[in-house]
């Protein structure tokens, strides 16, 4: 974590504050200009007269004359002993600003470091804390579920265009992704999808298949309307083993986030000829704002509504999250954290985090064997982390995140359930967090070794469960991007924007944590105000949005 101190340097504050912060601007002192008018008294008052005047202006010939030299009216800094006291005033002014410099300098600016706990000082906390203002959550509601009475004609099975075959690649929910970008463009080509498999690779090294983890048969009845599926490869067709590795049977090449056009162009005229195709990769091969809103809509019906988690994990993540809010033996509101600080994000970031020489050098080490041409020779990745900080792409670090919750107004008694990975740093990385909100607790600690067991035969299901008590908590908290966050936060807003899900302005945190004259109070403001239009609010869409982070149109409709 950044080092929260004061750094040995001079200058003016930095102010990185979202609000504009006017200069304390300096008194007005009026200037008249006065006209010297020469009235002639009578002859026996003029002497009178001219000792009455002068003795109403020696206090100002005397105030003169302490700072100038006439010779008519002694000056009291001549005197020794005043001389002296002033001298004396003067070093203890300097004393007293050095030892306030010095002070300065080695005080914390924002939290105090004991060791591996950090003090933070105490934030009121805010009334709406736990929820979105209902005035601002009131305007949209969902409406991409299925239309009752409304039946679309499909051909039969033998009149469609063809077959389409996906592999969905990555973790749960890349893979979520994948499926419902499969039923958009069997819908574009009116083309019969055949189930997508879950594609078993090397980094996630699962045996899920779809119906280890969904309803298939919940899936297939409630998109019935809309496009035909299939649970298998049709019979007919005897080539199934080549059907990813036939090039004849494979269109390659679709580009990301291709338009609807593209398909009907380029992949179903293949589809019509061979009847049957697998489409490979297939990712994110769909744009957004290149598409028919009937098209996108579809994907949210897909993702709200025809993709469910089998019974058993919602029974299960059900129980945590009640366990969640009945832990303190009454009941209350929790907090899901989405912690990305794993070794492989932390390497893949190519940012710069505190820590040891050997822990650096371990990880130079970790980043130039997975990514060698990106690690090239190391002389170029400081600058580019600088770089990243500063652009706010670097995940936050456990310590830095509870700093910024402190400051939003989260207390210690918080109510905290973190979905990671295993913390890059270990203990250690977590202290910071796990100190100021002692109420931190994993699936693991919050159930049973043999409640989890039947879950931990399929890494899918595992993440299913933490995907599940995200979106019933009350607060979510992301801390960097990813696929998990995005379609967090995106069910949330079309389950009711009502739900608080926090994105931390990274750029924001990252200048306010390595600014050495901001102090607490500034830093609380900056949080709080910055984070008012990050939690989760109606946002109108603009071109290339992402439709799973934002699904506000056309998923939602005005209320």
């Amino acid at each position: 974590m950044a080092e929260l101190r004061h750094q040995a340097s001079f200058g003016p504050r930095a102010t990185s504050s979202p609000m504009k912060r006017d200069a304390d601007s300096s008194p007005l002192i009026p200037s008249a200009t006065a006209d010297h008018h020469h009235h002639h008294l009578p002859d026996d008052d003029e002497e009178r007269d001219r000792h009455s005047l002068k003795d109403r202006y020696r206090p100002l010939q005397y105030l003169s004359s302490f700072f100038g030299d006439d010779p008519r009216v002694p000056n009291p800094l001549h005197s020794p002993r005043i001389s002296f006291f002033c001298t004396l005033l003067l070093i203890l002014v300097g004393l007293l600003s050095l030892f306030s410099i010095v002070n300065k300098l080695n005080a914390p600016y924002l939290c105090k470091k004991d060791g591996i706990t950090l003090h933070c000082p105490h934030v009121k906390e805010s009334p709406s804390l736990w929820e979105n203002p209902l005035s601002s959550t009131t305007s949209w509601k969902p409406c991409a579920e299925r239309r009752d009475g409304v039946i679309e004609e499909l051909p039969p099975e033998n009149e469609t265009n063809g077959y389409i075959f996906i592999h969905a690649e990555g973790g749960l929910n890349q893979q979520r992704i994948a499926i419902c970008n499969a039923v958009a463009v069997a819908k574009i080509m009116n083309a019969t999808l055949i189930l997508p498999v879950l594609k078993q690779d090397q980094i996630w090294k699962d045996q899920t298949k779809f119906e280890d983890i969904f309803d298939v048969d919940h899936f297939i009845d409630y998109l019935k309307y809309d496009v035909r599926i299939v649970r298998d490869i049709p019979e007919w067709f005897t080539d199934k083993t080549e059907l990813f590795s036939s090039i004849r049977r494979t269109v390659k090449n679709i580009p990301k986030y291709a338009p609807a056009q593209f398909y009907i162009d380029n992949v179903l005229p293949r589809v019509k000829e061979k009847r049957i195709m697998a489409l490979k990769p297939f990712v994110d091969r769909l744009g957004y704002d290149n598409v028919p809103p009937e098209i996108n809509k579809l994907r949210c019906r897909v993702n709200y509504h025809a993709l469910k988690f089998l019974p058993d994990i919602e029974q299960m993540a059900d129980l945590l999250a009640s366990r969640m809010r009945n832990r303190t033996g009454s009941s209350n509101p929790y907090m899901a954290l989405h912690l990305r600080f794993e070794k492989g994000m932390v390497g893949l970031s190519f940012c710069d985090f505190v820590g040891t020489r050997e822990e650096k050098a371990k990880m130079a080490e970790y980043r130039q064997k997975e990514w060698p041409r990106r690690y090239k020779n190391g002389s170029h990745l400081w600058q580019l982390a600088l770089q990243k900080r500063k652009e706010g792409r670097c995940p936050l670090e456990p310590g830095e995140v509870a700093v910024i919750l402190r400051a939003m107004g989260y207390p210690k008694e918080t109510q905290i359930y973190v979905a990671s990975g295993q913390v890059y740093g270990g203990q250690n990385r977590m202290a910071p967090l796990r100190n100021m909100f002692p109420n931190l607790v994993t699936k693991e600690e919050l159930a049973t070794k043999e409640e989890l067991d039947g879950f931990r035969k399929h890494v899918t299901s595992l993440a299913a469960l933490d995907f599940l008590v995200c979106l019933k908590s009350d607060v979510f908290v992301m801390t960097h991007g990813g696929n998990f966050a995005k379609l967090i936060i995106g069910a949330r807003r079309y389950m009711g924007h009502r739900l608080k899900s926090i994105k931390p302005d990274k750029g924001l945190m990252s200048k306010s944590f390595g600014d050495p004259y901001m102090g607490w109070a500034t830093f609380v403001e900056d949080v709080v105000v910055t984070h008012q239009t990050r939690t989760g609010l109606p946002e109108e869409t603009f071109p290339n949005y992402d439709l799973w982070e934002n699904p506000l149109t056309p998923c939602m409709c005005k209320a």
